[in-house]
């Protein structure tokens, strides 16, 4: 991997800060403050996804940022689940007669594609989004919350810097060229360690934090080559570029999107 050049590394440290910034702001404060800034990257991760798979197949992109903005919209309610189940079952029909009318037009239609290309998305990007509200709500959710974006991002800083220097063994060469063994373990160890840190600075148990770590160093990661796998499938190299020096706001949360949603089943499960 190529070293970076002193305005790139600037240009990722600044923007890296606002969107750190912009995160622990939201946690901190929650109500409409944490929702305006989960809506703004679900949007735009997305809107970024939704960029991948047209260049696979004709999706309604339309239909699905409303059904976004409804399943977020539905974390309010006291019925969110069927409201939820609600929205993808009329995106269904609606992208369904969408496409009827498109083959009695025009003589052909896209409706399998369609409908995977747009529900995967709210699947994928906008329901795991959704966690991250249920999440906040939680007695402890600032607590939860906090954990589960520092242990991520000690997972990213940490498997970098010791797959980039000690790296050897390729774990998915065929998706990731870069990701290594070696750089994994360097994660997961990253994950606990900031785990156990934020268990001694917020004064709570061990035990609890503990788990968000083990989720966010093993799991997270697999979100990352989920995405990588998306990007290479679609020949691109970053899903946009809203983050200036990091890529799209899907490349910098992939790994949240799988930790926030397993994170939930914890808290819910124990």
């Amino acid at each position: 991997m190529a070293p970076l050049k002193s305005n790139d590394v600037t240009r990722r440290a600044v923007s890296g800060a606002f969107v750190v910034a912009a995160i622990l702001s939201g946690i901190w404060y929650g109500g409409w403050l944490w929702f305006a800034v989960v809506a703004f990257f679900s949007m735009v991760s997305l809107h970024e996804f939704y960029r991948m798979v047209l260049t696979k197949t004709h999706i309604s992109r339309g239909v699905g940022y409303i059904a976004a903005i409804l399943v977020m919209a539905s974390t309010f309610e006291r019925f969110a689940p069927i409201s939820i189940s609600l929205t993808l079952t009329l995106s269904t029909f609606v992208i369904l007669m969408i496409e009827i009318n498109r083959r009695q037009s025009k003589g052909f239609s896209y409706a399998i594609l369609n409908v995977g290309g747009t529900l995967s998305g709210l699947l994928y990007v906008s329901i795991p989004w959704c966690f991250m509200l249920l999440l906040r709500d939680f007695p402890a959710g600032r607590i939860i919350l906090i954990s589960l974006f520092c242990c991520t991002w000690g997972c990213d800083i940490t498997s970098y810097l010791i797959g980039s220097r000690w790296g050897q063994h390729k774990l998915c060469h065929r998706i990731s060229p870069n990701k290594t063994f070696e750089g994994f373990v360097g994660g997961l160890a990253g994950s606990i360690l900031t785990a156990g840190v934020l268990a001694f600075a917020l004064d709570q148990g061990v035990s609890p934090i503990l788990w968000i770590g083990i989720v966010c160093g093993t799991l997270g990661q697999m979100g990352d080559l989920a995405e990588s796998l998306l990007k290479r499938e679609a020949e691109i190299k970053d899903s946009g570029s809203i983050i200036p020096g990091h890529g799209g706001a899907l490349d910098r949360f992939d790994s949240i999107l799988i930790n926030g949603l397993f994170t939930y089943v914890l808290c819910v499960a124990f």
